[in-house]
């Protein structure tokens, strides 16, 4: 008995000791002074013979201040596999661009290079900058039109660079050296030409609107007329009176630009406009087949539950479809179409069979008619399509088979045979098929563990030879290991419905289980989307981590209508968006209150967008379960959405009323009893601050206490630093002193 309290007495000051020796930081370590910073790797453009990349190196000296000198710079060629410098391809004194290139991109020939400087952010993916071109060959350099232009992109036989300004699309004829006009009546809010409206780049992740034909004898291009969109402004505040930016925003239910697709030869300078007949309709995505002047189009009709791939003539504009898709719901646009460059026939994937699985494709004897062959079947989502080898017949993807929660990249025959798990250590791992498919790079990370980016050699297309770490991040890891970080861990809780849903959970580093801890829900929950993933986590991992040291339990569930797990998991919610995602929510959080170390009495939850959507019904729909919470840029009616986002879920609100209506936290205020923090960014083009103006203005008609916190001129990211802080700050001593 002496024997056994003696040893406990030891265990219990080895503990406090080991405890003591961990060192607590603070919101400033996260954002103001880097503490936790990781390292990525920049600047890595493989060249065409898969055993080489280039590399930019600048030299700013003070620049952009007054009275110094110009940046100097240059492009260095390495070897892929040792890092060792080839020499060095273009200099600063060598061209003409006096700005420091933000980016460049070679020719398909390497004789060429495009740079570009100066670039500025529009909207989530779009950008314009000033544009130079340089001829390797001979040393010539030229800055591209007047002003910022946007997506230059060399025609494949380099013989003309396109680009877009001002709404119009032009190229420059690298022959003559002319800039030509493809079209001349882009006009801002009214007609784009060669890119793309705000709701299709949001909605369809997408922004260049052109893309050359292998050939270089065609440039397809989008032409949106969305002179008939309904416009939302929005106050910028910069001095005594504010600046006011207005665009074209079609809220759910509204009417849509009217988009046509055109084939422009530039040899000829004739134009022919792809035959697809009017309507309320999406044409989501275009690209050039293997075979010459064929063109193709992906439909969507407005429900959003009907696709269809066309194929167009580039001569006569003539239109064919080649496959047609239907669905009880929606159907999600993707990137994973591939037009098979040695063979006819294409690979492409597809939910419709309960899960996303790949296609192949094969030509019959009956023209643009196809032979369809599964590739992948199982239980699991492909998630994503990386690469496929014509050489050895294998396809490259990433899939959710070993676990919801961990992406895995796999390889397979043209077949389904030979399936082979090419990135086995748990984690999550997102990988880049290098040109020539010899190498690849593995992003890999775990939950609390920053990434390690790896350089891996295929060897004879399925095995790995050994590997070359480019990033380890072992400084960063030893720096969250020296800290006060938590236990954390991964389950599955079945909730009072029955449902089995994911979750991690974060506990404070000197946990008791005799104690009672209150708890933080984290949340995203929109469709698709999901928050429990087996990788580092980044800034709000940190955040969470931040938590734990205050005494505070931080666990995240995917709810139904997350992926991962196939399509009648995902889509579940479809006509209701919000329901089922509430009330798992609401079941997780009472499945945490049986827990013998939570305080059922102070259960929080917090989200952003989506998120804030998800925290604001709870703490409506659910007020005696959640104590307190945050939403930022949350919607609060998906009347105030875009249309393309809100249909493919919830269809118009004519259609369904009751499925917008039932599911508003506005429609909700007067039921909330416990705390509720609104923040919000007044210059976010995405969720409107009018989300919040709104909840806001039905809180006070029902008497309801609110908190709020605003942020001029940010957008829904509200990503600069000082920002940033601010509201974490913020949300956090709300959290401490309201839960």
């Amino acid at each position: 008995m002496r024997r056994s309290i003696a040893f406990l007495f030891f265990f219990v000051q080895a503990t406090i000791v080991l405890f003591a020796q961990k060192t607590p930081f603070t919101l400033e370590d996260i954002f103001l002074k880097g503490t936790f910073r990781t390292a990525g790797i920049s600047g890595f453009n493989v060249m065409n013979d898969g055993l080489h990349y280039t590399e930019l190196i600048t030299e700013v000296n003070g620049w952009p201040k007054p009275g110094t000198p110009p940046p100097r710079w240059r492009i260095i060629k390495r070897k892929l596999w040792t890092g060792d410098s080839t020499g060095i391809v273009l200099r600063s004194s060598e061209t003409a661009v006096d700005m420091l290139p933000d980016n460049y991109t070679f020719s398909n020939d390497e004789k060429f290079l495009v740079i570009t400087a100066a670039t500025e952010s529009i909207y989530r993916h779009s950008t314009k900058s000033l544009i130079y071109l340089v001829d390797l060959t001979t040393g010539n350099s030229i800055k591209i039109g007047d002003g910022k232009s946007m997506y230059p992109q060399m025609s494949p036989d380099n013989r003309y660079l396109a680009y877009v300004r001002d709404n119009d699309l032009f190229v420059f004829d690298l022959k003559n050296q002319v800039e030509k006009a493809v079209t001349s009546d882009g006009l801002k809010n009214s007609i784009i030409n060669g890119a793309v409206d705000w709701v299709y780049e949001e909605e369809f992740s997408m922004s260049r609107g052109f893309e050359w034909s292998p050939d270089g004898k065609h440039l397809a291009y989008y032409r949106f007329d969305e002179s008939g969109v309904k416009e939302f402004s929005m106050d910028m505040f910069s001095g005594l009176y504010p600046d006011q930016e207005r665009w074209k925003y079609p809220k759910a239910g509204e009417d849509n630009s009217v988009v046509e697709v055109y084939m422009y030869e530039p040899g000829t300078d004739k134009k022919v406009k792809a035959d697809i007949a009017p309507g309320d309709q999406y044409l989501p995505r275009i690209q050039w087949t293997q075979v010459p002047g064929q063109l193709s189009i992906q439909w969507l009709n407005r429900t959003q539950n009907e696709w269809k791939l066309l194929f167009a003539n580039a001569k006569t504009g003539a239109v064919t479809t080649v496959l047609h898709e239907k669905s009880k719901t929606y159907i999600d646009i993707h990137d994973n179409l591939y037009f098979l460059k040695k063979s006819p026939g294409f690979i492409t994937t597809s939910e419709k069979n309960g899960y996303n699985h790949i296609y192949r494709y094969t030509p019959t004897k009956v023209l643009n008619q196809f032979k369809e062959t599964p590739v992948t079947v199982g239980k699991f989502d492909v998630l994503g399509i990386n690469y496929v080898n014509e050489t050895t017949n294998l396809i490259y993807y990433n899939s959710s088979e070993v676990s919801a929660t961990e992406d895995h990249c796999y390889s397979i025959d043209f077949n389904g045979k030979k399936k082979t798990n090419i990135t086995p250590e748990a984690g999550n791992h997102s990988i880049s098929i290098l040109n020539g498919g010899k190498y690849y790079l593995d992003y890999h990370s775990r939950f609390g563990e920053p990434t390690k980016f790896t350089l891996k050699e295929f060897a004879k297309g399925t095995t790995v030879s050994p590997a070359r770490v480019l990033e380890d991040n072992a400084n960063a890891k030893k720096t969250v290991e020296s800290y006060a970080f938590g236990k954390s861990e991964f389950g599955a809780a079945t909730t009072d419905s029955g449902v089995v849903l994911n979750y991690w959970m974060m506990k404070p580093y000197d946990f008791d289980p005799n104690k009672k801890y209150p708890v933080l829900m984290f949340v995203y929950g929109g469709p698709g989307a999901n928050t429990v993933r087996n990788n580092w986590g980044g800034r709000n991992y940190l955040y969470h981590q931040y938590l734990t040291q205050k005494g505070y339990i931080v666990v995240s569930f995917d709810g139904r209508g997350t992926g991962h797990r196939g399509e009648a998991f995902k889509k579940c919610t479809y006509l209701n968006l919000g329901k089922l995602e509430h009330i798992d929510q609401t079941s997780a959080a009472r499945w945490l209150g049986k827990l013998p170390y939570v305080d059922n009495n102070r259960i929080g939850i917090w989200g952003w967008s989506f998120g804030g959507y998800m925290s604001s019904l709870c703490i409506t729909k659910s007020a005696d379960v959640f104590k307190t919470a945050v939403a930022v840029a949350p919607v609060t009616s998906w009347r105030y959405y875009d249309n393309i986002y809100t249909e493919r879920f919830l269809r118009k609100p004519s259609d369904n009323p009751a499925g917008y209506d039932e599911n508003s936290p506005i429609q909700f205020v007067k039921n909330i009893k416990g705390n509720y923090l609104l923040i919000h960014g007044t210059g976010d083009d995405n969720v409107h601050w009018q989300n919040s103006a709104e909840m806001i203005n039905a809180m006070i008609k029902a008497g309801v206490r609110y908190d709020a916190e605003v942020y001029p001129n940010r957008n829904h990211g509200i990503g600069d630093r000082n920002a940033q802080y601010h509201l974490y700050r913020r949300m956090a001593e709300y959290i401490i002193e309201k839960l």
